[in-house]
């Protein structure tokens, strides 16, 4: 079973390029944000029960796996997406779907872009857990510059 460790170290060695970086900060939030939209407006459960609701505490049960410290990170961050979500849902309605649908192909384009840069493949065409990797790769920067202990073996190369 990789560590956390493991698959920040790999996600790192892809990601090493300034203006990848720079444009992974910029583009996997707004992906994040796009995927858990499409999902929302799905048309099944509630606003507390949905898919994306469902597949959020999937993957944060995942997280968990890898580090109790950044998965409650990312409940938070979560929580914050998810509420904006609803509201924007709210003022917006199905047109939120299109809003989302451009930010996920723009975003999309910005990381391409970067991976250009870097000479590298994006991570998730050797194992599609990378993409669950991207956004935990950056909280844990965050976390590093702010002194937070991310668990045993979470220790990883410079971001």
């Amino acid at each position: 079973m990789r560590t956390l460790r493991d698959w920040l170290d790999e996600y790192s060695q892809s990601h090493q390029n300034p203006t990848n970086k720079l444009l992974h900060w910029i583009c996997v939030p707004p992906i994040v944000f796009s995927v858990v939209c499409a999902l929302k407006l799905i048309p099944v459960g509630s606003d507390l029960i949905n898919v994306a609701t469902v597949m959020g505490v999937m993957t944060l049960a995942y997280y968990f796996r890898l580090s109790w410290q950044l998965a409650t990170g990312m409940v938070f961050v979560f929580s914050i997406l998810y509420a904006a979500i609803l509201s924007l849902e709210q003022v917006l309605g199905l047109q939120l779907a299109w809003w989302a649908a451009g930010i996920f192909v723009v975003a999309w384009i910005g990381q391409f872009i970067g991976h250009y840069a870097e000479g590298a493949r994006p991570s998730f065409f050797k194992d599609l857990q990378f993409l669950l990797i991207g956004p935990l790769w950056l909280l844990s920067a965050v976390y590093r510059r702010m002194s937070i202990p991310m668990g045993r073996g979470a220790v990883m190369q410079g971001n």
